[in-house]
């Protein structure tokens, strides 16, 4: 299959996860349906490296599936986010890790936690890892886990952050998500106890966001030679723009037929409501027309083999936290003017998406102050280095 191809499957299988998103949030995990479902299409194959079976598509046709499934079910295109970046991390890693992921299992699903808040001790041959680690995202569909650790001296004193890549057998999940918004996601604890990391599974994260990585040593595609930092951003905020728009598109189905009781007037034919749908569908737009152009515009100077220049990357943060502040501004603006009705529970597209994007942009990736520092400081000509650009 190619990408378009991948791309029009998902299109296709959007009506099938959107009827499983009310259970997806009983359950607290995408349901092992869907998960099928899309392994079948190619979906999780779409940023792997060809060398291991996969398309190294275009960066801007994966963002496309996770809008796409976002729109169906916030929660199920998150989790596909966070699958599609980690694959994509993994791309990175030295040969062998690889080998001994894709290896086994070419369709092989990688979770993640990257807070360096467990334990590391650096052993012959590599490292000992244990702790907990929190908020890893489809954690009950994968095979492999990447964890950040901070890596010490013998005083204990920080010397550097890295990932670790452990199989399923090396950790367990203990089954703690329980939400108000993002149910499905079952962004479960990690825990891990004793396990033995070989170096060669491990990468710091200097080395991640370094212009050089181990994995290009096999993987010459130029999706391999993004930033990290602008991969791991955007498939953050492309979810929720895709939540935004399922709730735009809620909010018109039910607004067109109800009766506002002030006045028993069509709610559709007030013009404060049409001025609402205008600024909502403007900033939803705008979100992601931005996010498209920046991924795209840096997969441009990776095809060219130029070094992205840093206005570009500090553009792409400013955008893409605009892109989750605006999209969360839309569907407030829109449930403010929904009724009562709006927030009943049950199957309810408008209130699911309000909850998902508002527990969306509680990501550290959605720090608007944090991004927009660095783009304001490289405008003036200032030094600007952040592990999320």
């Amino acid at each position: 299959m190619s990408e378009q191809d991948v791309l029009a499957a998902v299109r296709a299988l959007a009506p099938a996860v959107r009827a499983r998103a009310h259970e997806a949030e009983a359950l607290c995990r995408v349901p092992d349906a869907t998960i099928k479902e899309l392994a079948t299409v190619g979906l999780f194959r779409l940023v792997q490296p060809r060398l291991h079976g996969g398309l190294a598509a275009d960066p801007a046709v994966f963002l496309d599936c996770i809008r796409e499934l976002a729109r169906a079910c916030g929660s199920t295109g998150w989790v596909i986010g966070v699958f599609g970046c980690n694959t994509w991390q993994l791309s990175l890693y030295d040969p062998r890790a690889q080998e001994d992921v894709w290896g086994v299992d070419r369709d092989a699903r990688i979770c993640s936690s990257i807070a360096p808040v467990g334990q590391v001790a650096r052993v012959e041959g590599g490292y000992r890892l244990n702790g907990r680690w929190g908020f890893s995202s489809g954690s009950d569909h994968a095979d492999w886990v990447m964890l950040g650790g901070m890596v010490r001296d013998d005083d204990g004193k920080p010397v550097e952050m890295r990932h670790f890549l452990l199989p399923r057998t090396d950790y367990a999940v203990d089954r703690v998500w329980d939400t108000v918004g993002l149910r499905g996601t079952g962004s479960n604890d990690v825990v891990v106890e004793n396990a033995f990391v070989p170096a060669h599974r491990t990468i710091g994260a200097e080395q991640i966001a370094s212009r050089i990585r181990p994995g290009h040593a096999v993987n010459p595609e130029p999706l391999y030679r993004l930033p990290m930092g602008s991969v791991f951003t955007s498939t953050i905020s492309t979810p929720i723009v895709g939540m935004a728009e399922a709730a735009y598109q809620g909010y018109l189905d039910a607004t067109r037929d109800r009766i506002k009781v002030a006045g028993m007037s069509r709610a559709a034919e007030d013009p404060f409501t049409q001025a609402r749908v205008g600024r909502a569908a403007s900033d939803i737009d705008a979100a992601w027309l931005q996010l498209v152009r920046n991924i795209s515009d840096l997969y441009d100077c990776a095809k060219r083999g130029e070094d992205p220049p840093m206005g570009l990357r500090t553009r792409l943060r400013r955008d893409q936290v605009l892109a989750t502040e605006r999209s969360v501004a839309a569907v407030d603006l829109l449930v403010e003017s929904a009724g009562g009705g709006a927030m009943r529970t049950g199957d309810n597209v408008l209130q699911r998406a309000w909850r998902d994007v508002h527990n969306g942009r509680g990501h550290v990736a959605n720090d608007p102050e944090r991004a927009l520092v660095l783009f304001g400081r490289n405008e003036f000509g200032f030094d600007v280095s952040d592990l999320m650009l």
